[in-house]
């Protein structure tokens, strides 16, 4: 075999062949640049706007005054504000008890193949295309004591003054509330049952187990981030419900639905005071972070165990 020696002039610098172009995968950092402009100036500002105003006393017309943490130390020193805030604590609680049951059931049960399940799942999906408005009008023709749902069925039982007792106003407004909520957990639900492998069903059908088993060992266990997904969305949304409530029941009777949201509402327009309501507002702000943070960090956890776990 006969070596080929190339002979190379010393003073003659030598070219490398060139590799391959590497193309960047991902997008450009600088795309990013529009999105977080328009977070800075529809969110992060208006937002830092609120924490300034909840430091000034204003009554939405004449010019603020400040007041340091004024608003803050009499929003917080009445008993008014722990009672709207304990009141948004029940309906949290509440609504998740009942709503996430239903729609975990109802999201299983349409996700199986049928027409007539199909068909269902039309009707079940209704109550999203309706307005919190519409919704809180129509609740409150229902129940109305007078000539509701107690005059055109003749039942007695409920013949009740549903909105005007004070022991019954939060449930029932919880009940409205889960009733135009429940269709859209319904559908994160299904869409995420429908994620599940099949195979681990014809397996678990093999080894003789029957339906409830199949939905305790397999469907809740592969639902669990569709569960923190669909709890977040329903624990942080509490906390904005304002227009339902504010035309079902304006807070009453009494202050028995005043929930946070309407509290900071009626201080800002009803009592002309913005100050307040402003401290109010960051307050459910920082619930909502503090509440969203929580959970996602709950969610990272799980997902550690699980990984360290397999």
């Amino acid at each position: 075999m006969t070596e080929h020696v190339i002979d190379v002039d010393p003073g003659v610098a030598v070219e490398s062949a060139p590799g391959p172009r590497r193309y960047r995968t991902g997008p450009h950092p600088l795309m990013a640049i529009p999105a977080l402009a328009f977070f800075a100036i529809f969110a992060l500002l208006p937002l830092g706007g609120v924490v300034v105003l909840s430091l000034m006393r204003w009554d939405g017309i004449g010019d603020p005054a400040w007041t340091g943490f004024g608003n803050w130390a009499a929003a917080l020193g009445d008993p008014a504000t722990w009672h709207a805030v304990w009141l948004s604590v029940q309906v949290m609680v509440f609504s998740w008890l009942f709503q996430t049951p239903i729609s975990l059931l109802l999201g299983v049960f349409v996700a199986s193949r049928g027409k007539y399940r199909a068909a269902l799942g039309v009707l079940y999906f209704l109550p999203m295309l309706l307005s919190s408005a519409a919704i809180a009008i129509a609740f409150k023709a229902l129940l109305d004591p007078n000539f509701g749902m107690s005059r055109a069925f003749g039942w007695s039982a409920l013949a009740q003054d549903w909105l005007g007792d004070p022991r019954l106003a939060l449930y029932v407004v919880i009940f409205v509330i889960a009733w135009q909520f429940v269709p859209f957990h319904t559908l994160l639900y299904q869409a995420g049952v429908r994620q599940i492998p099949r195979q681990l069903y014809e397996a678990a059908e093999i080894d003789g187990a029957g339906r409830v088993r199949q939905f305790f060992h397999i469907t809740l266990p592969q639902l669990r981030y569709t569960i923190l997904t669909s709890s977040t969305l329903m624990l942080v949304g509490s906390l904005t419900y304002f227009d339902l409530v504010f035309v079902l029941t304006g807070g009453g009777p009494g202050n028995a639905t005043r929930f946070l949201p309407l509290d900071m509402y009626l201080n800002g327009f009803s009592n002309n005071d913005m100050g307040r309501a402003s401290t109010l507002a960051v307050l459910l702000v920082v619930a909502g972070l503090a509440l969203s943070l929580g959970l996602a960090r709950f969610a990272s956890f799980q997902r550690g165990s699980q990984l360290e776990g397999a």
